[in-house]
C-alpha cells in the first residue's frame, strides 16, 4: 500500500516507481488519489507495464485505450477480462464473447435499451425520483427553512438506478432489491473478503429469478425476450441467459450509483456550479456528459492480447494481460482542452465513460437518462447542497476496483419551496 510504505509524494500522486512498474488498479489508496495519479501516468508513459497480479500492461492515454477497445480481434474479451483472479462461475455475456458471437448476444438486448426505449420509462423514472427525494427530505420540511441532512449514497444514489433497473427493466421482486445490490456492490470489490462469496450469492440469485420468471406470465420485458431467444439457430441455453441477465445487474446498480455519488461530492464542492445548473436547466444533459467523463465509476477493464502487437511503441507479446484506464483517458489534454475543468459546455466530449468499439455499454441512454433526471430534480428541490460539516470532502472514501463510487457522501441541504 502507497500509504504504509510512505511512498506517496506531497503532491498526492503515486511516486515514479510505483506508477512504472507497481501499478495496482485495486489499491484502495489509488482510489484516494486517482486523478493525480492518472496524470502521472499519462506523462510518464502511457503505456506502462506493471509486475502486480502476473504482470499486465496499464494503457492510460486516450488514443492507445481507444486503439485497445477497437481492435477486437487483437485484444480479446473472450480470451479473459481479468487481471485478478474471479471465481469463473459463468460467462457474463456478452462482454466475456468476441465478435462476431458477441453481435448475436448483444442484439438479444440492445432492443430494450435504445433512446426510444429508454424515453418510455423516462415519466415513471422522474416518479421514482420525486419520491426518493420525498423521503430524503421529509414531507414536514419542504418549503421551510429547516436544515436536512441525509447520507446520499444510502437515501438516493444507491436506490435510485437500483429501483429503477428493477421495477422497470426487469421487473425483478422489489422485496429482493437490498440484498442483490448489496451482492453487486461487494462483488464488483475484488478486494473486500466477501467478494467471492457474493459472487456465488448473486449468480443463484440469478439462477433462481430466471427460473421463476419462466413460470410467470411474459411481460415483454428483456428477461422473456432472453429465455425465449434463439442463438445461431438454437435455443438459448440456461448458462447464456444466466450469464447475460447477470452482466445487466452489474452494470445497471453499482455503476450508476457511483456515478450519481460522484456527481453529488462535485456540486458539493461547487456552489457556483449548483447555481449555474439550476439558473440554466438547458445545462444538465452538458453537466450529465460532463460529470460522466472527468468523474467516471466505471474507471477500467481488462483485455487478453491473442497475438503479437505493438502499442504505443511497447512490444505486447500473445497472452499478454491489457488493461485500459478509462478515467485516465477521458483527462487526456491531447484529446480534451483543459482536461481538469467542468465544463457542461464542453463542444467536444467524446468520452469513454462506456467504453468504446464491440462492448461499449448497451445501457448508456438509460444511465444518461437517470442521471439527468436525478440531477434536475435533486437541483430543484434541494439548496445550498454542501457536505456535512462530520466529513470534509479530503475524508471521502472510494471503494477500488474497476469500479470507484464512495462510500459515503453525508450531505446538508436546504428544501426548496416547490
Amino acid at each position: 500500500m502507497m500509504a504504509e510504505d510512505g511512498l506517496r509524494p506531497p503532491g498526492g500522486a503515486a511516486p515514479d516507481e510505483w506508477c512504472l512498474h507497481h501499478f495496482d488498479h485495486l489499491s484502495a489508496e489509488l482510489a484516494q488519489v486517482m486523478p493525480d495519479t492518472m496524470a502521472r501516468m499519462r506523462r510518464l508513459c502511457p503505456v506502462a507495464r506493471s509486475e502486480e497480479h502476473g504482470g499486465f500492461w496499464v494503457v492510460s492515454c486516450y488514443d492507445a485505450a481507444l486503439a485497445v477497445a477497437q481492435d477486437w480481434p487483437t485484444y480479446s474479451s473472450a480470451h479473459g477480462l481479468s487481471i485478478t483472479a474471479n471465481p469463473g462461475l459463468i460467462r457474463n455475456l456478452p462482454v466475456e464473447a468476441d465478435p462476431p458471437e458477441q453481435y448475436i448476444y448483444k442484439r438479444l438486448v440492445s432492443p430494450f435499451f435504445t433512446p426510444s426505449a429508454v424515453a418510455r420509462l423516462e415519466a415513471r423514472t422522474r416518479d421514482l425520483v420525486d419520491g426518493l427525494i420525498d423521503r430524503l427530505i421529509g414531507d414536514e420540511t419542504e418549503g421551510s427553512a429547516t436544515e436536512g441532512r441525509a447520507e446520499f449514497m444510502d437515501a438516493f444514489a444507491r436506490p435510485m438506478p437500483s429501483r429503477a433497473f428493477f421495477e422497470l427493466a426487469i421487473n425483478a421482486p422489489a422485496g429482493h432489491l437490498d440484498r442483490v445490490s448489496y451482492l453487486a456492490s461487494r462483488s464488483s470489490t475484488p478486494q473486500d473478503p466477501r467478494a467471492r462469496e457474493c459472487w456465488l450469492g448473486l449468480h443463484q440469485w440469478v439462477r433462481d429469478f430466471v427460473s421463476q420468471r419462466r413460470e410467470q406470465p411474459q411481460r415483454g420485458d428483456v428477461v422473456d425476450a432472453l429465455i425465449r431467444a434463439d442463438v445461431g439457430g438454437r435455443p438459448i441455453t440456461e448458462e447464456e441467459i444466466v450469464g447475460t441477465v447477470q452482466l445487466l445487474i452489474l452494470g445497471g446498480l453499482e455503476t450508476t450509483a457511483g456515478a450519481l455519488g460522484l456527481a453529488m461530492v462535485r456540486l458539493c464542492r461547487d456552489r457556483e456550479l449548483q447555481q449555474a445548473l439550476r439558473a440554466s436547466p438547458d445545462l444538465i444533459p452538458g453537466a450529465v456528459e460532463e460529470s460522466l467523463r472527468i468523474d467516471p465509476s466505471f474507471v477500467c477493464v481488462g483485455r487478453t492480447a491473442v497475438r503479437d502487437a505493438e502499442l504505443a511503441g511497447q512490444a505486447i507479446a500473445a497472452g499478454d494481460k491489457i488493461l485500459i484506464h478509462w478515467a485516465s483517458a477521458n483527462r487526456d489534454p491531447g484529446e480534451f482542452p483543459d482536461p481538469d475543468r467542468f465544463d457542461p459546455g464542453r463542444q467536444r466530449n467524446r468520452h469513454l465513460a462506456f467504453g468504446a468499439g464491440p462492448h461499449r455499454c448497451v445501457g448508456s441512454s438509460l444511465a444518461r437518462m437517470n442521471m439527468r433526471i436525478a440531477l434536475a430534480e435533486l437541483l430543484r428541490r434541494l439548496e445550498d447542497i454542501r457536505l456535512d460539516d462530520s466529513c470534509p470532502e479530503q475524508a471521502i472514501r472510494y471503494h477500488a476496483g474497476l469500479t470507484r463510487s464512495p462510500l459515503s457522501v453525508p450531505i446538508r441541504f436546504t428544501p426548496a419551496s416547490r
